[in-house]
């Protein structure tokens, strides 16, 4: 995932909320709270997309607490064992986990930021050998069943229901490459002994 302006990965990932607490009364910003109040009053915890806090919390007028998604709980699960948390349940489905972790480490200090990095970096690494063996997986299964036949789906399915929007464009991607892997084999010379 890139930081790039255009990017919709990046749109997607900057607009999970985080928690905020003012420092300062915020006159006409009540809104943001879903409130009809017309003010944000000092002390006061409001949900606020990621683009958002970087302004808030850039110029002093609020403190943040780490996401659900990157708490101590999650954290300590994912030293466990990685490939055991379902990440979509983490950042609502289809969410952008490890993207919308990048985007946490920015409003960060260095020795949150690193361990939020190795968090993210090891769970990555954990988990992509899975992915990509199920992707391999299911598409011999899929390919055995027949092209016309979708005998596998609700099976792979179920495993993407909890992977990470960025973990779903790799099963994908190792999926096709396995089906035309196996094409590719049985149609050239050596297939054919």
């Amino acid at each position: 995932m890139e930081d790039d302006y255009y990017s919709i990965d990046s749109i997607l990932a900057e607009n999970q909320k985080i928690q905020c607490t003012f420092k300062v009364d915020v006159p006409d910003m009540g809104h943001l709270d879903g409130g009809k109040a017309g003010d944000i009053k000092a002390l006061s915890k409001v949900q606020i997309p990621l683009w958002m806090a970087y302004i808030l919390i850039y110029s002093d007028y609020a403190d943040f607490t780490i996401p659900p998604p990157f708490a101590a709980r999650v954290r300590n699960a994912l030293n466990a064992e990685p490939r055991s948390v379902r990440l979509s349940n983490l950042v609502g489905q289809g969410g952008l986990w490890y993207g919308f972790g990048r985007m946490m480490m920015h409003l960060l200090n260095d020795e949150p930021a690193e361990e939020l990095s190795r968090v993210l970096t090891e769970t990555f690494r954990a988990r992509l050998p899975e992915v990509i063996d199920q992707a391999q997986h299911f598409a011999s299964l899929q390919a055995s069943a027949g092209s016309g036949s979708r005998g596998g789906d609700a099976t792979v399915a179920q495993f993407r229901e909890g992977m990470d929007g960025t973990e779903r464009e790799l099963f994908q991607l190792a999926q096709e490459s396995a089906k035309k892997t196996k094409v590719w084999y049985e149609t050239s010379e050596r297939g054919r002994r």
